[in-house]
């Protein structure tokens, strides 16, 4: 091996370092349950609670369970951009914030994406295959979903 590609490897392995010492802020919520959190403003069965936490909670809500592989970078900002955008989109833990009009439209919308399966991504699936969403969890969800919109007309 050259010599040049010996500094251009020991320099890549240095930056690769001094990289990880820059971390984002993480989306952890220490096991707080905050008063706007959608389990606050609905009864939802034990079930579906479990199926929202193991397949949605980690991208839309404020409590997220980081894997190893998100505390390297630059695995970390894309895991925690991906985030964000998720919060962004929906938040489970400021479901309560919510207009009840943006609430049912939330609902309607999860029940869309996880029945034409958009929903956990493909991507998340691939290191996380708890969060799968089988014909039996689907319908779970969707139940309840439905039985909400029978409650709110």
């Amino acid at each position: 091996m050259s010599l040049f590609i010996k500094r251009i490897f020991l320099g890549s392995i240095l930056i690769f370092l001094i990289i990880q010492v820059i971390q984002p802020v993480r989306n952890i919520d220490y096991g707080q349950v905050p008063s706007s959190d959608i389990s606050k403003v609905y009864k939802i069965p034990k079930k579906v609670q479990s199926i929202l936490r193991t397949s949605c909670y980690d991208c839309h809500s404020n409590g997220t369970s980081y894997p190893t592989y998100a505390y390297i970078q630059p695995f970390s900002y894309f895991v925690e951009n991906h985030i964000k955008e998720g919060k962004k989109e929906l938040n489970f833990s400021e479901w309560g914030l919510y207009s009840q009009r943006k609430q049912s439209n939330k609902l309607e919308a999860v029940e869309n994406q996880i029945k034409q399966g958009r929903m956990p991504l493909s991507s998340y699936l691939y290191l996380h295959h708890d969060a799968k969403l089988s014909e039996e969890k689907i319908k779970e969800v969707v139940d309840w979903i439905e039985s909400i919109h029978k409650e709110d007309r």
